[in-house]
């Protein structure tokens, strides 16, 4: 490596002596400009102060003028502060930074933004004794929602600067880990990386389908750092993935690290820690180490408390709203077939403690006694039972299920606290005596109505990424999680994707 950074060519002298890597194909040693190099934009833009400004009297303005006719004490006061509160919920939330790729814009972010103000209102509405009506309050903030949701939109034109654009991501390490990383990587989309190439260290073949324009020798040779950078600049990428492994020491790394970011060229190391948020990584130093803190999981304090109080508060405003569609369900499933409107059943909750679940009964009278005969025709994987034409639902069921409706019920579990408004499926006893150790770490929160399952396709998962989905949220869920997954679940319910 030259002393301006120059990445030196391979020679005769620096060349691995096995003749079989002579003839594997090279990327073009060509160092990247800095400045031609495609990247992401980052800031928050010239437009924030407008933007936060928008927030505050989209929301405030409108919650006077509403508390202000309503005949409400102190509707300035209070529209102030949910202004206030309202901006500070979506700085927290990362709003008025740049729209990431793969994260939702408009309506979906506002209306989960929404909710959690709601929450925290509550809260505070508790706390101060607050004189204001809790329904007018509600009220009261509709239309700033609306004009967020709006401001969201406007923000999306090309007048309000680049949006940022994925990551185009190279690839590099052991065929394994490679294969590993491109799988995972486009499987899904909320994210915003995208594989345009791979370089393989050795000579194994790749399963997946990323183009590989060159290879690293198993061995540290002085050319690592040109082959990934000229594979680099034929895919114009913007950034090397390097997964870790044997053949990839922590002295290749650093030189290569070197030889990448004098060439212009973002560097990233595939952690082996999977599924933890990144808001739970805290990276430190010491003795020349790097070393990442893993934040525990929420158990104690302040969140589980907030949201055990949005539960039973969400589930007590819930009952009420819903009563006449309650009552309409509930004649729909008496009417149109024989037996209980209520089907009770016993699940396990937090800790493996069992509780019965309510919901509308979909199915006949006596399904319960016909499983044993339909197991061989069980289209999930693992220990849950799914059918997608299931002979023993009714018609009603049917469209109940479709629609979600039958687990309304389960509000009065979520009052009883034998439930939350989300978290993971509440399992079965049958399921739960089948479970291992990694599927049992499911019941360290409570079950909820709705969470990452629902929302990710639900009985079209299988058993696996149903349970990674699931500790996934028991690992790193948070009140602002819980509020974005409510907020996904009216679309859910509206697609009606994967509720048989």
């Amino acid at each position: 490596m030259g002393l301006a950074g120059a990445p030196r060519p391979r020679t005769t002298s620096n060349r691995p002596r096995s003749q079989k890597f002579d003839r594997l194909p090279q990327g073009p040693t060509v160092q990247r400009e800095r400045s031609a190099r495609p990247g992401p934009k980052s800031g928050p833009g010239r437009y924030l102060p407008l933007v936060i400004g928008l927030d505050l009297l989209g929301l405030g303005l409108p919650g006077w003028l509403v508390l202000r006719t309503d005949g409400e004490p102190g509707a300035l006061a209070g529209a102030s502060a949910a202004a206030l509160v309202w901006s500070a919920v979506r700085a927290a939330r990362g709003r008025y930074s740049l729209r990431a790729p793969g994260r939702p814009a408009g309506a979906l972010t506002a209306s989960g933004d929404w909710l959690l103000l709601i929450g925290v209102l509550a809260v505070l509405w508790t706390v101060a004794d607050g004189s204001i009506d809790p329904s007018a309050a509600v009220v009261a903030l509709i239309p700033g929602l609306l004009a967020t949701t709006a401001v969201s939109g406007v923000r999306q034109l090309p007048r309000w600067g680049k949006r940022r654009t994925a990551r185009r991501v190279l690839v590099v390490g052991e065929a394994a880990g490679v294969n590993r990383a491109v799988r995972l990587l486009g499987s899904r989309s909320d994210h915003g990386y995208v594989v345009v190439a791979a370089v393989p260290v050795g000579t194994a073949a790749l399963n997946c389908d990323a183009p590989v324009p060159g290879r690293l020798a198993p061995a540290p040779a002085d050319d690592d750092a040109s082959t990934v950078l000229g594979a680099a600049f034929a895919h114009e990428a913007d950034l090397a993935l390097v997964v870790p492994g044997p053949e990839i020491t922590e002295e290749r790394l650093r030189r290569l690290s070197w030889g990448l970011h004098d060439g212009g060229l973002e560097l990233s190391v595939l952690s082996h820690l999977s599924e933890i948020a990144a808001g739970r990584v805290r990276p430190a130093s010491a003795a020349g180490l790097t070393l990442l803190h893993i934040v525990p999981p929420l158990r104690r304090g302040a969140q589980p408390t907030l949201k055990a109080a949005v539960d039973r508060t969400g589930a007590a405003l819930g009952l009420l709203a819903l009563a006449p569609l309650l009552l309409l369900v509930a004649a729909a499933v008496r009417l149109t077939s024989r037996g209980p409107v209520f089907h009770r059943q016993i699940r396990h909750g937090q800790h493996n403690r069992p509780f019965t679940m309510w919901k509308f009964r979909t199915m006949i009278a006596d399904a319960e006694q016909h499983r044993t005969r339909l197991a061989t025709s069980n289209e999930i994987d693992g220990p849950m039972f799914k059918m997608r034409r299931d002979p023993r639902v009714t018609r009603v069921g049917r469209l109940l299920r479709r629609s979600s409706l039958d687990e309304l019920p389960q509000l009065f579990n979520v009052l009883r606290g034998d439930m939350s408004l989300v978290g993971p499926r509440p399992p079965l006893p049958d399921e739960v005596s089948r479970y291992d150790e990694r599927e049992l770490r499911r019941l360290a929160v409570k079950p909820g109505l709705t969470g990452l399952w629902q929302v990710s396709g639900r009985s079209d998962l299988s058993w696996q990424e149903t349970v990674s989905l699931d500790l996934w949220y028991v690992d790193n869920w948070s009140v602002a999680t819980d509020m974005g997954l409510m907020a996904r679940t009216l679309r859910a319910v509206t697609d009606g994707r994967g509720a048989y």
